[in-house]
């Protein structure tokens, strides 16, 4: 695959699990597990499934850096891999199943170059499908990355630097399961050519799962399934399904639908009293098939009139409203209202030095950008307690993260982090977190090089007839009892992010193209109505944010600019009250109030600057001796200006043009190998080319020769004699011989 052995191992790790495998890609190494309960998990109306990714450090042959030295909760990127294996094998576990199973994935060893995204989920799919647990698979995935115009499968982590795509698909040996992807505003074609080449090798891999369970696989069990009998589902729909209908067919808001399906529900409800009391019949059967005629009722008048709950057609958005600046004070807000949808998206510019570092297997990872989505219990309201991010709202974080990401310029020196606040939810709070933080970016004044909106897609399908419906825009109830949740993210000329879920068995391609066609014209319509509130982003960047200016210095000037212990940039810093970041490729970031950042810049600049032959530099005077004076031009650089040099007539005295403390100005006529810098104030008297400088200098350097006056080795020595300037013995002798020269 991709170049590389994929070796796919049973039999030696991890026993008394039910289902185990190792999967060693290069030197990339994942343990999988599965184990099912042996007892039913009774009174539960959803399947028991858990999946955990387990970040080990030894695996990069690391130390984690907390205080106890060792793994503590899962980060946000093993939660986000946790939800990637999920997704794809939840669909295939039997109907009605209620034991409790559990897929541990453990990072056992990592070569930083192959990515572990589609490794994760062919190792749960394989640990399933050699053990003994009810499981309709197997399943593979695949990552198509695109780079110079070709499509890499299964791309390296150096790779994917310059990849424009970062796809991963999940699916079985007949379709498409589940999507992942991030891109630089991809064309609906390629996104279309990559799904059909994960695909194609996806079968590579279920070739050889196939082979491995024939070879060790385990009898699969037969579960105890809990799902509503015929006899209960016939009552309920004929206690309710006219019911249901009447009341779908009002076009009603989530609020009064609800309140209106909650009152028919408690009819049913009253029906099997008695017999729920005396235990003929669970209550969890009785609202299962509630939510059965519900779904039938539903999906089986989008299928045949193409009308939904809230009486759109299937292409119609619901209404948008669209506000930015709500806030004072922030740097930029922005709120996105669709239908019953709000959101409000604030954005927060900060320094180099704000940006996350990650403590993961691939060291020296920082973020610069940021998206955090909050899912509060009364933007449905609910009260129920509020315990930090769950596992949903890191995982939409992560999506909006990546919708918005290819459209911040790389040369922004800000650390951006934005904070989505789901005020009312009714579907597709995501995507309108991502519209959301399209607009508080602009309000903020962020140079972003395209808007970007999102919408999410659903598919009604009925598996027998093939007919099927494609929902633009859904809402809550077509996505808890819909076959899709397809989220799209993009510009005008692209695809920016997508996540695909599905609850069938998979999805053939000509729905998928035309599930993107659908998205593409309904997200345009939806960046439309956001364009004609703010067009671009503001001229000019919040005045509440910081100012940011930089510029790139050598790396060689790096340990310089710090100084001894930080000297040097905490001396900067202090003096004109801004603050100094300075990356390893030679990259500095000031951030502070405007002129003072530029002042700082400035001298950045100027300590950091290499000496230029031919450039005029200011100084101060600071030694003066009898054949020249020594002036330091910037930081650390002294330089020599023989007496000869020092004016535009003949000086008998140094002292008598440069006295120790005096400005200077002179150009620089030579630097020598070993770095000394010879100086003519002359020169910029005169107004001498360097050339013509230069050749004064070594005519008057000839002349003194010829008069037995000191060489240039002989000046330079003297200036190495430092040590005994404090004796003033070889100061008077040096004295006295100048004086009988003059003489």
């Amino acid at each position: 695959m991709g170049g590389r052995t994929l070796a796919i191992e049973a039999g030696l790790l991890a026993p008394q699990a039910d289902g185990a495998v190792t999967v060693r890609y290069g030197d990339t190494v994942l343990l999988a597990t599965a184990v099912m309960s042996k007892e039913v998990r009774s009174g539960l109306n959803f399947f028991p499934l858990t999946v955990e990714f387990e970040e080990r450090l030894y695996a990069a042959g690391r130390i984690p850096g907390s205080f106890f030295r060792r793994e503590g909760k899962p980060s946000d990127q093993a939660i986000l891999m946790s939800r990637l294996v999920d997704r794809p094998l939840r669909p295939l576990f039997p109907k009605g199943m209620r034991n409790e199973v559990q897929v541990i994935i453990t990072a056992m060893a990592t070569d930083g170059q192959n990515l572990m995204d589609p490794l994760a989920i062919i190792a749960a799919s394989a640990a399933l499908h050699v053990s003994d647990i009810p499981w309709n698979g197997p399943i593979a995935a695949t990552t198509i990355g695109f780079v110079d115009g070709e499509f890499i499968v299964n791309p390296t982590a150096t790779q994917m630097e310059h990849s424009s795509l970062n796809l991963v698909a999940a699916g079985t040996e007949d379709n498409i399961l589940m999507v992942e992807a991030g891109a630089h505003e991809m064309p609906e074609d390629l996104v279309l050519e990559a799904l059909k080449l994960a695909h194609e090798n996806n079968q590579i891999v279920i070739k050889a799962i196939h082979e491995l369970r024939a070879a060790l696989g385990k009898p699969k069990v037969e579960p105890s399934i809990f799902l509503p009998s015929p006899e209960v589902e016939e009552e309920v729909a004929n206690i309710a399904a006219d019911k249901i209908t009447a009341t779908l067919e009002q076009g009603l808001g989530k609020v009064e639908l609800n309140n209106a399906l909650d009152a028919i529900k408690a009819e049913v409800k009253a029906a099997f009293a008695e017999r729920v009391t005396d235990g003929s019949v669970s209550e969890v059967e009785v609202d299962d098939a509630f939510e059965s005629v519900l779904k039938n009722a539903m999906r089986r008048r989008i299928l045949e009139k193409g009308i939904r709950p809230d009486g759109r057609t299937t292409t119609q958005i619901r209404p948008i409203s669209v506000q930015v600046g709500n806030l004072p004070r922030v740097h930029g807000s922005g709120l996105f209202m669709r239908g019953e949808t709000h959101v409000l998206t604030i954005a927060t510019l900060g320094t180099p030095a704000d940006a996350q570092r990650l403590d993961s297997l691939l060291p020296g990872e920082e973020k610069r950008y940021m998206h955090h989505y909050n899912f509060p219990p009364y933007s449905t309201g609910e009260a129920t307690p509020m315990r930090g991010p769950k596992r949903r709202e890191i995982g939409h974080g992560a999506l909006a993260e990546r919708a918005l990401l290819p459209v911040i310029p790389e040369d922004f020196p800000y650390t951006l982090r934005l904070v989505s606040e789901v005020l009312s939810s009714n579907g597709s709070t995501s995507m309108g977190s991502v519209c959301g933080s399209t607009l508080a970016l602009m309000d903020a004044g962020v140079p972003i090089t395209a808007p970007v909106s999102g919408i999410a897609m659903g598919l009604i399908q009925d598996m027998e007839t093939g007919q099927y419906q494609i929902l633009s825009d859904i809402q809550g109830m077509e996505d808890a009892l819909g076959d899709m949740d397809f989220k799209v993210a993009g510009t005008e000329h692209g695809i920016t992010a997508l996540q695909m879920d599905l609850k069938i068995k998979g999805l053939d391609f000509e729905i998928l193209r035309r599930a993107l066609e659908q998205a593409r014209e309904g997200r345009l319509y939806i960046l439309s109505k956001m364009l004609e509130v703010l067009p671009a982003p503001r001229p000019t960047l919040s005045a509440y944010a910081p100012r940011i200016l930089s510029c790139h210095i050598s790396s060689e000037k790096i340990g310089k600019l710090i100084g001894p212990g930080g000297k040097t940039v905490r001396s900067l810093q202090e003096q004109f009250g801004v603050k100094i970041d300075i990356e390893e490729d030679g990259t500095v970031y000031i951030s502070g109030e405007g002129f003072n950042a530029e002042q700082a810049l400035v001298e950045v600049q100027r300590l950091t600057e290499d000496i230029e032959i031919g450039k005029i530099y200011t100084g101060t005077v600071v030694r003066v001796e009898p054949y020249g004076a020594f002036v330091n031009i910037m930081p650390g650089v002294d330089g020599m200006v023989h007496i000869s040099q020092l004016a535009d007539y003949r000086v008998d005295k140094v002292e008598d043009v440069a006295k120790l403390g005096d400005e200077l100005t002179a150009m620089v006529i030579d630097v020598d190998p070993g770095g000394k810098v010879r100086l003519s104030r002359q020169a910029v008297l005169e107004g001498w080319t360097v050339e013509e400088a230069r050749s004064r200098d070594r005519s008057t350097r000839s002349r003194s020769s010829e008069r037995g006056e000191r060489s240039e080795r002989g000046e330079r020595s003297e200036r190495g004699e430092r040590g005994e300037r404090g004796n003033g013995r070889s100061s008077d002798r040096r004295e006295q011989r100048g004086g009988s020269r003059r003489r």
